[in-house]
């Protein structure tokens, strides 16, 4: 973990988002907390990394997402050299990120 990060309104934010049960509690809280921009922004980089641990190329990345090739090379780190959260989130909630690029 970042200890550059770790503070008590962090802390804090963790807590709240673990006490959240539903995909409907989720929803009302994070309207709440994020502009509808920021949780687009969010959950389009939560894409990208499924399609790129699914091998698939940056312009199909941006066609099915948007996303610039900044975004993608700043996910495109995360996986690679960041805390593993991402391979983590998909683990324990099913995501496929077997190779899908290629028909396979």
């Amino acid at each position: 973990m970042n200890d550059k990060l770790q503070d008590g309104n962090i802390d804090a934010l963790f807590n709240a988002i673990l006490s959240l049960e539903t995909a409907d509690e989720c929803y009302k809280f994070f309207e709440d907390l994020c502009t509808v921009p920021e949780l687009k922004a969010m959950s389009q980089r939560l894409a990208v990394a499924r399609m790129l641990t699914q091998r698939h190329i940056y312009s199909d990345i941006v066609a099915e997402t948007g996303a610039s090739t900044a975004t993608i090379s700043r996910v495109a780190r995360a996986l690679n050299y960041g805390s593993d959260g991402y391979h983590l989130v998909f683990e324990r909630i099913g995501i496929d990120t077997e190779n899908k690029a290629n028909g396979e």
